[in-house]
């Protein structure tokens, strides 16, 4: 993670500070090297912190390709507020795939590269939390085990978005959605459910896994970079707050996704072959009720009384990451 001590202290912004480093150093959005491979014009909301991250994230993979690329996008909220027939925000070949095969679409369109010999094309797949973690799941655990040269991209939003707020099994515990609401002894989402899709995909050994975060865009423009140096496999897990599902401010979304990553709720790092390599350590650790209180999803965890034991449990999980990824600063 070589882009990491980049910070901004002087302005608190990208927009200024990305003037104060080195050409080499600032975001590919910073520069005229950007190819808007999601360009103005889409639907998504204020704030759409998927937007965001796949705007960077393709562009990204454009500059790292010389713009030799193919994308593969699962139905979800990416695929509907980025194309409503008969137009498209997308400046790329790409593909709409079905909801759980984008990952098999995907491997199709690099088989059929291979057989070609167009080996300078790359391939990407993308889709939401719903149609990685739970419709296209066993799609995806294919395409790790036979180790495709695809590179996945899930922005998770932590619930299926674009039909209602759904739980999915990205949602994370006591969170409120439409099918987990805030009612009974035990409000909101289950604690104990849903999978850790990043482990999970270091569990096939596949050559990079790594998450990745909209709070922090130079970290995941250099992992996007990475993972396109790679053949085979490979997984990013970006997380990217959604302020209509979460109830949060949209001016807020990186304040948001931030707070995920320094609390340790969203531990930032990189895998190769199953080995975790690097880990972003945490310059000040955020209690997990900064986190909550921004959003709407967790209200019922601060009422007249607020849910203390709910929020302990919350921060334990929290506590367990940082012990787990080793993200402690020295």
């Amino acid at each position: 993670m070589p882009l990491q001590p980049i910070k901004f202290y002087q302005t608190g912004t990208f927009t200024v500070g990305n003037r104060l480093l080195d050409e080499s150093q600032r975001t590919v959005q910073a520069n005229m090297r950007r190819t808007n491979s999601l360009n103005s014009g889409h639907r998504a909301c204020q704030g759409c912190g998927e937007a965001l991250g796949a705007r960077y994230a393709l562009d990204a993979a454009m500059q790292a390709t010389k713009n030799r690329l193919i994308a593969a996008n699962a139905t979800g909220c990416l695929e509907v507020f980025s194309t409503p027939y008969p137009e498209t925000s997308w400046q790329i070949p790409w593909m709409h795939s079905l909801f759980g095969n984008a990952a098999s679409v995907a491997t199709g369109i690099a088989a059929a590269l291979k057989v070609k010999g167009k080996q300078d094309v790359r391939v990407i797949a993308q889709g939401g939390d719903g149609g990685t973690t739970d419709i296209g799941f066993a799609c995806l655990s294919g395409m790790f085990e036979r180790n495709d040269d695809v590179l996945y991209i899930c922005y998770d939003n932590e619930a299926y978005m674009n039909t209602g707020v759904q739980r999915s099994s990205a949602t994370p515990p006591a969170a409120r959605t439409a099918t987990t609401p805030a009612a009974g002894a035990h409000p909101g989402n289950s604690f104990g459910t849903g999978k850790n899709v990043p482990l999970i995909a270091m569990a096939h050994r596949i050559p990079f896994v790594a998450t990745a975060s909209v709070a922090n865009l130079h970290d995941l423009e250099a992992k996007v970079n990475k993972a396109m140096t790679i053949h085979g496999a490979r997984y990013i897990h970006i997380h990217v707050p959604c302020p209509l599902g979460w109830g949060s401010h949209p001016s807020d979304t990186l304040k948001v996704a931030r707070l995920a990553v320094e609390s340790g709720l969203f531990p930032l790092f990189e895998a190769e072959h199953g080995e975790i390599t690097a880990s972003l350590r945490l310059r000040k650790k955020a209690p997990v009720e900064a986190y909550l209180k921004l959003q709407r999803r967790f209200s019922h965890l601060f009422g007249e009384k607020p849910d203390r034991d709910t929020i302990a449990m919350i921060q334990a999980i929290a506590d367990r990451n940082i012990e787990k990824f080793g993200l402690e600063s020295p």
